[in-house]
Formats: C-alpha cells, structure tokens, sequence
C-alpha cells in the first residue's frame, strides 16, 4: 500500500522467483546442481537418466558414436491374468498345520504349494544411435564434459575437435511428450544418424501390447542436405544444427484390458503426438518442458555446512576459497571425483546433490497418467532385465515413493494411488480364492497388470501377503501431509475398508491369546528352526504385525476424520488391536525379528524388515516406546553398513529417527562408498 492509502497490486512470488540453490548462511556459495563425467559413459548405470514420467532414455555420451537407449512406460510382455489358486486353501491349512507343530523346515517346502507364476517382464523401447564422421575421433579429451543439470532436467555433451566445439543437448519434456536432442556445432559439420529398430520377444499367442516409435529430423534453415541410406540410415551433412524429435505410443489400454482388444492405434497416437509439435522451435520447447519441471523442482532447496569442528581441520573450507563468484571446482572436478574423495573431504554440497538427484528421478520416472515407478524407474536396457523390472512390494516400490512428500513432489504420488486402485480389483479375487477371505490382497511383486498372486519361487520371497498393506499406508501418509479431505473420502479410505478387511480375516486367534498370521515370512530373510534345519515359514513375523498395527492405527483415525467410527469394521479393529502380537526384545538385546528367538544365520542380511515400526511406521518412538528404540538402535549396529543401496537408504532413514544423526551420516558415507567407481 502506498503513502497515499492507494492499493499497488504485487504479483505473487512463484516457487521460481524463491529457488536460490547457490545462496547460503554468511553468503558462502554453493556449488552447482550438476552431475558431471569427464568422459563418454563405459556402463549402462553410468549413463545419465532423462525422463517425462513416462518416456524415458539413458544418454552415454559418447563422441564418434552416440546411444541413446529409449523407454516408455506400458511396454510390458504379457496380457492381463487370472491371479486365483482353487488349491490354495488346502495348501493353506496343510502349511498351518506343520506351523502350529513347530515343523517349520517342512512348512516352508510346503508352501511352495501357495506360489504361482512369475510377473511379466518391462521391455526397452529401442535406441537412436548418431554416428559421426572420423574427424570426431581426434576430439581433444581435455575439452569433453558431461553433465547432467538438476535445475534444468538436461544431458548436455560437449567436446572440440580442432576449433570447432561441438555441443549436444537432451531432455524429456512432460508437456509435449517428446524427447528431444539438439546437436550443433560452432562451425558446419557432418552428423550422420541412425534409427535401430527396437528388438522385442515375438509371440504369436497371445497378442501383447502393439507399439509405435517416430523420429523426427529438423536441421538448420538454409543450410545442410539429409539423405536417406538404405532405408536404414539418415546422413546429414553441412547443417549448424540439428534436433531429433522422439515420440513414442503403444496399445496399452489399462490392466483390464487385453491387448487384443485395445481400440488404441498407437501409429496414429504417435503420428499426431509429432504433428502438434512440429511448428514448435526448439527453443519452445526447451522452455515449456522447463516451466513444467522447474515447477516441481523448485520448490525445495537445500544447503548444508560442514560443522565447526572439520572446519577448523579444513584449511580448504576458509570463506575466501568459497567466495561468491569464485570459479566452481565442479568445472574441472567431475562428480565422480567428488565421490572418492567424500571419504576424506566429507562436501556437504555432494550430499545436496544426491537429495537433489533423488527428486529428480521421482519426477522424471513417475508423473500424474504415467504407470508408477518400476524396480528401475522407467529406464532399463534389456529384453530380460534384473528382477524383470518388476514392482517389488516388499520395499523398493514404496521406497521409490518415499521422497514424493517430504520433499513436495506430492502429485508424483498419483501414479502409485492408481495402481493400487488396480490392486484392489484384481487382490479381492486372489484373496476370495486363495484365502476364502474378504478384502483384498498383493503379495511381494507385480507387474504392469497389476498381479497380485504370489510370485514363482520359493517361499522366503513368494509367501507374503502383506505388500498391499504396506502400500495403503503412502494413502494415510498422503493425506497427513495434504489434509486433502476429499481424497480420504473418495480414494483414501475406501482402500483402506478392503485392505483391513482382508487383514482381520487373515489374523486367527493363537495359543497364547494373541492374533497372529500363519504363515509368515520376514521378507527375504531365512532363519534356523530349533531343529537345526533352514527355514523361512513360521507365525507372526514382526514385520506382519508392525505393518497391520500401522493399517488399523491408520483406518481408526480416518474413520474419526470422516465420523465413521461407529462402523462395523473399525469396531472390529478397535476389539482386535489389543491382542495383536507385540514387539519384542530378543535375548542378545535386538527386535525380535520372527515369532520366537530363531538363530540367524545371516546377521547382517541386507532387509529390516523387522524396523518397520521404527520406520516408515509410527509404533516406535523416542518418546513413547525407549525401550524398544535402544533395541532398534542395536539392532542397526548388528546388521551392519553392508548391503546395497536401497538398504543403506533404509538405514540412513531408520537413524534419522532415533535422532543419530551421526550414525545417520555415516551411512550416507557408506552411500557414497558403494557407487565409488573404484568398486
């Protein structure tokens, strides 16, 4: 308002105008979001990611010969299935039996009996390769960088030969659904490309999901010629630059619908995808695909500092080395540098940048109308990828989605909500047949037809029945961050009735007064029956017990928020809540991990499972439950820093809440240590 009492409108500051990533306490600076190598990628893992949620591409970097690997979403093998056992509950009650007897090793053979088929496997859409004359072999090494940019979601590549640098551009725009790649040069050159048709598994029988890829080839006005190859290649010569434009459809029409029947053309979906981007300029679409990402990406900004006391041991941390406009050492320094160093010179900005990458990939691989995030995001090269590429229910899905709310990316989420809608269609068959139970049921993977039988294999993994109740806690977790009462109401909740109504059906009352689940697994993890023998059937795992506590916890309190508490379920919650099995202490001072105090032949095994209830769960707290807290805190020690990335990612997080941060830090070292490119 002004002196003379007249209104000034002030527009309203965006997340853009607030995001200042390289501005910190004191004015010290920090350094560049980018993800840089100081050379073409020689791994699949070391390529960097590009990805709109649903179209997706690893870029090498390569100099004289150029892949990009190409991904969308729905490629799946397979149709939709039939996830029902009719033998199942004889199966059920023989495993039970053997279970009750304390015949464990037998148990667990017997309830292979309970497996199924395995899931269908996330197939590669194809690849561009750009191949580029001999000239490009004399590329001076020194010249060459490439970076991933956080800020912008952009592969660049850049290199000289002689005096003419030579710069690549790549990125994935969410608004147009195109990948587009700009190559240009500061001089005229030659950039002959070529499309490789997508190698897929042919069957017959049954039809699987039909699909289309177009490229489109835009060069430099007035200035280069484009021949066509043997029908196979497309040369370009004398051009300043030239854009590819990828688009990609296929015939997925849901889970419920088989291939066959899909009225999806994905041709004409793919040809129409590239019409409406034609008459847009690359510069266009830079920036729509940059008002789109930097929209989610701004809206969280991190700055750490190193603590007082490795600052005085760091005579590199003194402000004038970090002054503000000083040349980045990210320049010369590549990330990989950064990260065998870490263990020496703990960068708090290397720490910045892996949470930032983190809310990148969230935001490149799972968007609102995408399929939710595979074992791998969106990308994968292979025909017959690790672990199929599936959703793996037992942690890696939801472990995807843990960023999605504490670092505002909340639509991210959407994806995940609709699978699990998916879920509950096809789970209440698999939980009516298999269990004679009502509700519905997912085990421990899945697919893009939203399987929810258990797994082919052994029982260690397949037999678990818990994997659509760990998901329906994110529907809980969503709303206490969004206080959105309509999606409680409509989407929320309504998963959450199924979901406890298969639970309190497949508890069944214990010797000992308790209701326990029979059988149970703690995922992945063996143990030795008192008999001697190896096993992995028992009862009330705590890991089945921590996640139901945290389902009915969850439904209790929405049914207050939505006056629903006198219903018939949650008063049937409410009587079986207090004779759920409790967490336990083992002898050595631990949680209990199953039912009883089995020996562990595998002490440091890369699952927690039995720390649910420390977290993601709420049931174990510093404040009300210390004594379990000191168990959870052994319990780390025991396990160990060993295992791969995503348990350190568990640990780190388990650490964070029992406040020790210093355990915390250590296992973001051991982090960092894993993806040393010395190892």
């Amino acid at each position: 308002m002004e002196e003379d009492g007249d209104w000034v409108l002030v527009r309203r500051a965006t997340d853009k105008d607030l995001w200042n990533p390289s501005s910190g306490d004191g004015g010290e600076s920090s350094k560049p979001l980018k993800v840089t190598f100081s050379g073409p990628a020689e791994y699949w893992t070391d390529a960097i990611p590009i990805g709109n949620g649903r179209l997706g591409a690893m870029v090498w970097g390569g100099v004289a010969s150029e892949i990009l690997q190409l991904n969308e979403d729905t490629l799946w093998t397979g149709t939709p299935g039939n996830y029902t056992n009719p033998k199942a509950p004889e199966a059920l009650a023989e495993v039970r039996k053997l279970v009750d007897n304390g015949r464990y090793a037998e148990a667990t053979e017997a309830a292979v009996k309970l497996t199924d088929s395995p899931s269908q496997v996330y197939q590669l859409l194809g690849d561009i390769k750009l191949e580029f004359d001999d000239s490009h072999l004399k590329y001076a090494k020194e010249t060459y960088r490439r970076e991933l940019d956080l800020d912008t979601a952009t592969a660049r590549v850049s290199y000289s030969v002689g005096d003419v640098k030579y710069t690549r551009e790549h990125f994935a725009s969410n608004p147009n659904q195109v990948i587009v790649t700009k190559i240009s040069g500061s001089k005229p050159g030659s950039c002959p490309g070529k499309r490789i048709a997508p190698k897929v598994m042919v069957n017959d029988n049954p039809k699987g999901i039909q699909f289309t890829a177009v490229l489109d080839l835009q060069i430099s006005d007035g200035r280069g010629i484009v021949q066509s190859l043997d029908d196979k290649k497309l040369k370009v010569e004398g051009c300043d630059w030239a854009v590819l434009l990828l688009v990609a459809s296929s015939s997925f029409d849901g889970p419920f619908t088989k291939p066959s029947d899909s009225k999806k053309d994905p041709t004409s979906e793919s040809l129409n995808a590239l019409k409406s981007i034609q008459n847009l300029s690359y510069s266009d679409l830079y920036a729509r695909h940059l008002d789109d990402y930097q929209s989610l990406f701004h809206r969280v900004s991190l700055q750490l500092s190193k603590s007082s006391k490795n600052i005085l041991a760091d005579s590199s941390l003194k402000r004038e080395n970090h002054a503000p406009g000083k040349l980045s050492e990210d320049d010369t320094v590549s990330t990989a540098e950064r990260i065998k160093s870490f263990q020496t010179d703990e960068d708090p900005a290397l720490v910045e940048l892996l949470f930032q990458f983190g809310r990148y990939l969230l935001i490149s691989c799972s968007r609102p109308g995408t399929q939710a995030a595979n074992l791998q995001g969106i990308w994968n090269k292979d025909v017959e990828p690790p672990w199929d590429c599936a959703p793996h229910l037992n942690i890696n899905l939801q472990m995807n989605y843990w960023p999605s709310l504490p670092c505002n990316l909340h639509e991210c989420q959407e994806p995940l909500f609709d699978y699990i809608s998916s879920f509950s269609v096809n789970g209440s068959e698999t939980a009516k047949v298999n269990y004679e139970a009502n509700g519905w049921v997912v085990h421990q993977v899945s697919d893009i037809w939203a399987k929810t039988s258990p797994d082919f294999g052994q029982a260690v993994w397949a037999v678990w029945p818990m994997g659509g109740a760990w998901t329906c806690t994110h529907l809980w977790e969503h709303y206490t961050y969004t206080m959105d009462k309509d999606f409680l109401k409509n989407k929320a909740y309504p998963l959450l009735e199924g979901c406890v109504s298969f639970l309190l059906d497949w508890l069944i009352q214990g010797p000992g007064g308790y209701l326990e689940t029979n059988p149970s697994t703690s995922p992945e993890h063996m143990f030795t029956a008192p008999d001697g023998k190896p096993a992995s059937v028992s009862y009330s795992t705590t890991m089945d017990m921590s996640i139901i506590k945290e389902v009915f916890s969850e439904i209790v309190l929405a049914a207050e928020i939505l006056g629903r508490s006198e219903d018939a379920l949650i008063k049937k919650v409410l009587e079986a809540q207090p004779k759920l099995v409790p967490t336990r202490i083992a002898r050595d001072g631990s949680i209990l991990e199953w039912a009883q105090d089995f020996e562990d032949p595998d002490m440091h095994h890369r699952h927690v499972s039995h720390l649910f209830g420390l977290y993601p769960g709420h049931a174990i707290t510093v404040e009300k439950t210390p004594d379990l807290c000191k168990a959870a805190d052994y319990t780390l020690y025991k396990r160990g820093v060993e295992g791969p990335g995503w348990s350190t990612t568990w640990k780190i997080a388990l650490w964070a809440r029992l406040r020790n941060s210093e355990q915390a830090y250590r296992m973001v070292k051991h982090l960092f240590d894993l993806v040393n490119p010395a190892h």
